[in-house]
């Protein structure tokens, strides 16, 4: 009896919820809330003051958008590795060597980019062989 009570009642609890869930008044909603993100606009999820940076795409751009410069700020040099033949900097938070093309995408646009040197305290980048961006090392 005990067993069957026990399985009984927590039935009969549910349907008593469901038949007083049924009969109550639906709630209409009179003003719904609604965003529109606009694509020029901020992202409303960024830390207040907070500004991206240029992002490093892969080794290969879609295209390269000619005829405008590309300022010395798009690029961050935070370190630089002098060892005999090899030399390495940390461009934009990743690793390159002296030769190598990468993307560089501000805004719509993808610029192929080669690090053309990289001295003591700076490197030398170059965009289509007519511009040439020397970016210092950012010191603390």
């Amino acid at each position: 009896m005990k067993a069957f009570a026990s399985i009984l009642l927590p039935i009969l609890l549910t349907l008593g919820r469901l038949h007083a869930a049924a009969s109550a008044p639906a709630i209409e909603t009179k003003n719904k809330s609604f965003f529109e993100f606009e694509v020029t606009s901020r992202n409303p999820f960024w830390p207040i003051g907070w500004v991206p940076t240029a992002r490093v795409t892969g080794t290969r751009a879609e295209h390269d958008a000619g005829g405008t410069d590309i300022p010395v700020t798009a690029f961050t040099v935070t370190s630089i590795t002098l060892d005999g033949g090899t030399r390495f900097a940390i461009i934009n938070g990743r690793i390159m060597e002296e030769g190598q093309q990468f993307g560089l995408q501000l805004g719509t646009h993808t610029y192929q980019i080669t690090l053309k040197s990289i001295q003591d305290g700076r490197v030398v980048l170059e965009r289509r062989r007519n511009q040439e961006i020397v970016v210092p090392l950012r010191r603390k």
